[in-house]
Order: C-alpha cells, then structure tokens, then sequence
C-alpha cells in the first residue's frame, strides 16, 4: 500500500472532509471552539455521505426490483438486496450516533469519556468521531465483552 493510499485510509471521514488532521496550538485549551467546529465539519460531512449512500440505495432497490421468472435469478436479486439493506440499517444506526456526538458538542460535552470523564483525545476523535470512551475505559469494555460472550 502506497503511503498516500495509508494517509487516506488513516483519515479516511478527515479526508471526506477536506480536512487536515487537526493541529492544536500552543496553550490551546482542550476542545476549544475551533476543536469543536473542526470535529462537527467532519461529522457532518460523514452523516451526508451516510444519507446519501441511503438515497442511492433507494433509488438503486427501485431501479433494480425485477419479477424474475428463474427462481435462482430472483434469490440472487433478493440476496443482494438483503445485504445491502443490513448496510443500511447499520448506517442508520451510525447516523443517530452521529446525531447524538453532535449534540454533545452543541452542549460543550464533547471529547471525554462517558465512563471516567477523561479527555478522549483528538487523535483517537479523529479517528473515531463518535468514540465516547477513552481508550483505557474502551479496552476494559472490549475486554468484558469477552467475558460475557464466554470467548
């Protein structure tokens, strides 16, 4: 992988965005207001993509729904439609926790854990816009997960 290819990938919602990775300034206090109207431009250029993938899909599932009289043709279109349908419903889920991020921002609560009220990070933000754990109390999580899954 080339290192611009790595560079996207790594800031892929800042690339949708046009944005740079964010660069505090001397004595910036943490999630100041410039902090905060850079992490809203991202989160609301990725809730557009996401309602846009919706639109397409919409349109797409009209445009595509045919009677097809081979049984295998109609469960292969069924099928697809089936997958793409999950992708949106897990989108749709992003979206509202999009919507709730950027109310904590409007509220100035944006940028600490939920758990232990630390600072979060604008690196771990900026890769995960919506993360509302530090990565101390998200590891412990991931880690219960487990637990109660019996891996």
């Amino acid at each position: 992988m080339s290192d611009a290819a790595k560079e996207k990938k790594a800031h892929g919602v800042l690339a949708q965005a046009e944005l740079a990775p964010y660069q505090a300034k001397d004595g910036e206090e943490y999630m100041s207001d410039a902090q905060r109207n850079h992490f809203r431009r991202i989160l609301e250029t990725w809730r557009a993509q996401l309602r846009a993938e919706v639109d397409r899909t919409v349109g797409h599932l009209k445009e595509e729904a045919s009677n097809y009289a081979d049984p295998v043709d109609r469960a292969a279109q069924e099928e697809e439609f089936a997958i793409e349908l999950r992708t949106r419903d897990r989108e749709r889920k992003l979206i509202k926790k999009i919507e709730k991020t950027l109310e904590l921002i409007e509220r100035n609560d944006f940028g600490y854990c939920e758990s232990c009220g630390v600072e979060i990070g604008i690196r771990r933000l900026e890769a995960r816009p919506t993360a509302d754990l530090c990565i101390d109390c998200k590891s412990l999580a991931e880690i219960r997960e487990k637990q109660m899954r019996g891996s």
